[in-house]
C-alpha cells in the first residue's frame, strides 16, 4: 500500500491524509493514514485517524484494532480513542472490551459481563445524517445503544422499537418536554424491530376525535403518532397519492384552525391489527382515505460527504 505514495515525503502525505479526511473521502484517507503508518507505525495520531475513518465508514474491525492501538502506545488515557474504541466493540458486540473502555471514561455501568443493560436517559437520535436526517426521541439503554421511542417515516428505513448504535459526539440539542437533550447522529441499526410502520390518511372533525384514536390500543399496536404538524417538509399526502385538497392561503392563516385531514404513523405487528383499531374508531364524522405500507431500505452514505458534523460545528 505504501508504494503507491512512495514518491510523497512524508509532510505532503500527512497534509493530503487530513485533507482527504476533511472533505469525507473517507476511503483515501484510510490509504493514506496506512502509508503513514507504514512509515512511522508507533505514531498513536494515526492510529487513532485511521480508526476514527473506519468508525464512519462502519468498519467496526480495523476501527476498533486502531483505537486500541493507539490506546497502548498514548501515555495517558485518550478520552476520544476511548471512545471510538467502546462504540467498535460495542458494534462488534465485544461486551469486555466496550466495558472496559467505558470505566476506563469513568462512567458508571450496571454490573455483568454482557450487553449493558440500564435506563441512561432520554436523547435525540438522527437517522440517517447522511441523508434525510429525520430527528426522532429515544432512550440510551447503554452508552452508546438506544430504543427508539417515536415512529420513524418510512423511508428511513427505521422501525419503532429499534436499538441503534449512535455515535459519541453530539450534534445539536433539541426540546423535549420541559427540558432539553442531546442529539446523536444514529451509525447503523443493530436490532430491528418486529414492528412495522403503516402510514394512515385519516379526517375527523374535532381534536377530540383524533385524541379518541391516539389513546385506543388493541393486540399488536405500539405507537400511534400523528405526523401532520410534525413532518413539515414535504405533503405526505401527496407522496402517496391519498385524496385531500389543500387549504387555501386563507385558511392556512387561520391561527388556531382545527386540521380535519390527519397524517399517522402507527408501529404494527400486522395490517390486521391497524385495520381493527381503525374500524373500531371510524363513524360519523371520522373518515379513513387509505392505510399504506412502504418500508424501504437503510440508504448508505456516499464517500466524499462529511455528514458526522452536527450544524453547531464549524467548518
Amino acid at each position: 500500500m505504501q508504494d503507491a505514495f512512495a514518491e510523497l515525503d512524508t509532510d505532503t502525505l500527512h497534509e493530503r491524509a487530513y485533507e482527504a479526511f476533511d472533505h469525507g473521502r473517507l476511503h483515501e484517507a484510510s490509504r493514506l493514514f496506512a502509508a503513514l503508518l507504514a512509515r512511522a507505525p508507533d505514531e498513536a495520531t494515526y492510529h487513532y485517524m485511521r480508526g476514527l475513518a473506519h468508525k464512519y465508514l462502519r468498519d467496526w474491525p480495523v476501527s476498533l484494532q486502531h483505537n486500541l492501538r493507539a490506546l497502548a502506545l498514548h501515555e495517558e488515557p485518550d478520552e476520544a480513542a476511548l471512545w471510538n474504541a467502546g462504540i467498535a466493540a460495542t458494534a462488534l458486540g465485544d461486551w469486555p472490551t466496550a466495558r472496559r473502555q467505558w470505566a476506563a471514561c469513568g462512567i458508571r455501568l450496571p454490573e455483568g459481563e454482557g450487553p449493558v443493560e440500564g435506563d441512561f436517559g432520554i436523547v435525540s437520535i438522527r437517522l440517517n445524517p447522511w441523508s434525510h436526517g429525520e430527528t426522532l426521541f429515544a432512550r440510551r439503554i447503554d452508552v452508546v445503544r438506544a430504543r427508539l421511542l417515536n415512529v420513524p417515516l418510512p423511508e428511513s428505513g427505521y422501525r419503532h422499537g429499534d436499538i441503534v448504535l449512535h455515535d459519541g459526539a453530539r450534534t445539536g440539542e433539541r426540546r423535549c418536554g420541559d427540558r432539553t437533550v442531546p442529539v446523536f447522529n444514529a451509525l447503523e441499526r443493530l436490532a430491528r424491530s418486529e414492528f412495522q410502520t403503516f402510514t394512515v390518511f385519516l379526517a375527523c372533525d374535532a381534536p377530540e376525535d383524533l385524541a379518541s384514536l391516539l389513546e385506543a390500543r388493541v393486540p399488536g399496536i405500539a405507537e400511534i403518532e400523528d405526523w401532520t404538524d410534525t413532518v413539515v417538509h414535504y405533503c405526505l399526502r401527496c407522496s402517496y397519492g391519498a385524496p385531500h385538497r389543500h387549504a387555501s392561503a386563507a385558511e392556512a392563516g387561520r391561527i388556531g384552525a382545527w386540521r380535519a385531514e390527519r397524517n399517522l404513523g402507527i408501529a404494527a405487528q400486522g395490517r390486521a391489527s391497524v385495520m381493527r383499531l381503525l374500524e373500531r374508531w371510524k363513524g360519523r364524522g371520522r373518515r379513513v382515505d387509505g392505510v399504506e405500507l412502504r418500508e424501504a431500505d437503510i440508504p448508505q452514505p456516499e464517500d466524499g460527504h462529511v455528514w458526522w458534523r452536527g450544524p453547531e460545528d464549524e467548518d
